[in-house]
């Protein structure tokens, strides 16, 4: 009988850490707010060239897609839609992952910088229109591994 309790455990156990593993992969955001909880398959842009064609040139996009762009340290950013066709809400976070501004549906091809504002460590993009409807707004937190554990408001 014990060895069948610590073998469950131990499945258990495992069960948890397998969860744990998953629920923060380069590929994936996960978000929260008062609104809920969502997850995003992303491509991720964390080099200097990644993050200059970000997601130009692409005619759509799945709906629970997006990208996110990383920054080494918090910056000032500014975006602008040059050569992007879809229009797209750009979500700015901080350095503990928590969304600090968005900007919705950023018009196709406007050449107009787009402000993130100072101290962003990220910017994730959706399709335009996507965070107004599910709730994103500032305040909401975002976890991916780029974020510090330490730093991070919901950490991997």
């Amino acid at each position: 009988m014990r060895h069948a309790i610590a073998a469950f455990a131990f499945s258990l156990c495992m069960a948890v850490s397998a969860s744990a593993e998953t629920a923060c992969q380069d590929d994936q955001v996960h978000l929260r707010g008062d609104w809920g909880q969502a997850r995003f398959t992303i491509e991720l842009a964390d080099d200097e060239a990644e993050r200059a064609q970000g997601l130009m040139h692409r005619e759509s996009m799945p709906q629970s897609a997006g990208m996110l762009f990383v920054y080494p340290e918090a910056r000032t950013v500014g975006f602008w839609m040059k050569d992007t066709l879809i229009p797209l809400d750009m979500i700015f976070l901080d350095a503990t992952g928590t969304v600090v501004r968005v900007h919705s549906n950023a018009v196709p091809g406007d050449l107009t910088p787009i402000m993130g504002g100072t101290d962003i460590k990220a910017v994730l993009e959706i399709n335009g229109g996507l965070a107004q409807r599910m709730g994103i707004a500032p305040g909401t937190q975002l976890r991916h591994p780029s974020f510090a554990p330490d730093r991070a408001a919901w950490g991997c």
